[in-house]
């Protein structure tokens, strides 16, 4: 049956390709996606599904029912894209200007709906149902939390399971990674303006310059990660921007600072951003400058559940082969809102190797990243295999 799914999903890959190059094309941004809801119904409209459109977002829900009562599985896709130009020179590229699938939600997208058609085909061996989350608003402001509070996700009962796959263009074309425990980290943000007193250039002893004091603070922020932090339970706290003044002779009023800060445990990312807020507080204050600052909380950290993991590992294991299934050693330190739905119900986030077949691999996120079609497959038969260990007699 392993095999067979995988020649099913192989058989799929013209309908998972125009899919995705359609999504690709026509990218959207946030939690409403208009187009990309459109191409997702169109490409589910032949099958026997009960469909739920969340009243706040693009979000659907499309339930396959089995032959046979059961329990129920849940697999997410998410739909939208990145504010950002692509330089890829696919052509398929995006027509939008400004936006990009730059982080392979596309794929996301048209590997579940390729998944439901494969499920559907096997819908007489399921006892139970199979969900399919169609999820915007990864990429901000968040998505899953809206369709979780709106009921869609356990309308008919908790799933006994929930999985999502995200694609890694660095990873080899195939290969599936995973981990029990933290995956990927809590993301909080830090913005904050240091308001001194302006002057020429020549005569700062008549002003209070916030340039030094904003650099002190940068400084002050790494001695605070690497002096007061587990190296065994790591934070990240990263100035993304830093900005201040007009020009060479003007001492300026105030500097910003945006600050992300990167935790896996709920103790770490709490006292990250309490001593972060501390140093933005007192070290100006010290130098006679007033502050200002916003924190705004992010996604939590995605925490796999040990048999989500082991689930992955023995659906990748019986589809693609032993040598497809890594172990991640590590967690990552980006971010996901999956992880609302891994802190209410058990399963896993599992990345699949995209990398192409030739030249340097971009990374997600930027704006020459480019995914090898050819892993779709492996995607596409893992959430179905995945499924149908929850809601199969016979599971792979």
């Amino acid at each position: 049956m392993a095999l067979q799914l995988l020649e099913e999903a192989q058989a799929l890959q013209a309908h998972t390709v125009a899919l995705r190059r359609e999504i690709h094309r026509y990218p959207e941004l946030g939690l409403h996606l208009p187009r990309t809801q459109a191409a997702v119904l169109d490409s589910l409209q032949h099958l026997d599904l009960e469909l739920a459109l969340s009243s706040t977002t693009s979000g659907v829900v499309a339930t396959l029912r089995g032959a046979q009562p059961g329990p129920a599985v849940l697999l997410r896709g998410d739909m939208d894209a990145l504010p950002m130009p692509e330089d890829t020179g696919l052509p398929f590229a995006s027509a939008e200007a400004g936006r990009m699938h730059a982080c392979g939600h596309d794929a996301h997208t048209a590997m579940l709906a390729s998944a439901a058609h494969l499920l559907h085909a096997h819908r007489e061996r399921i006892a139970g149902s199979v969900r399919f989350m169609f999820q915007p608003g990864e990429e901000g402001p968040g998505g899953a939390k809206p369709m979780l509070d709106e009921g869609l996700l356990d309308a008919d009962g908790p799933p006994q399971a929930v999985y999502a796959l995200h694609v890694e263009p660095e990873l080899q074309a195939g290969m599936i990674a995973c981990r029990t425990g933290p995956i990927l980290a809590a993301c909080d943000t830090i913005s904050a303006r240091l308001v001194g007193q302006g002057g020429h250039g020549s005569m700062p002893h008549n002003a209070i310059d916030p340039v030094p004091v904003a650099c002190e603070v940068v400084q002050a922020i790494q001695t605070l990660v690497t002096r007061r932090f587990d190296v065994f339970d790591p934070v990240v706290a990263t100035v993304g921007r830093i900005q201040s003044g007009t020009t060479s002779n003007v001492i300026p009023q105030y500097a910003e600072l945006d600050i992300t800060l990167r935790s896996l445990s709920v103790d770490a990312r709490e006292r990250l951003a309490q001593g972060v807020e501390r140093l933005l507080r007192q070290i100006p204050s010290a130098h006679g400058l007033e502050v200002t600052l916003e924190l705004e909380h992010g996604y939590p950290p995605t925490v796999n559940h040990a048999s989500g993991e082991q689930a992955v590992a023995q659906a990748a294991r019986a589809v693609l082969g032993e040598a497809h299934y890594l172990q991640m050693p590590t967690p990552w330190m980006g971010a996901e809102d999956f992880s609302y739905v891994l802190e209410r119900f058990p399963g896993a986030l599992a990345f699949i190797g995209a990398a192409p077949e030739e030249g340097e691999a971009a990374p997600c996120h930027s704006s020459t990243m480019q995914l090898n079609e050819a892993a779709f497959p492996a995607g596409v038969a893992l959430y179905a295999a995945l499924a149908l260990q929850v809601v199969s007699p016979d599971p792979v």
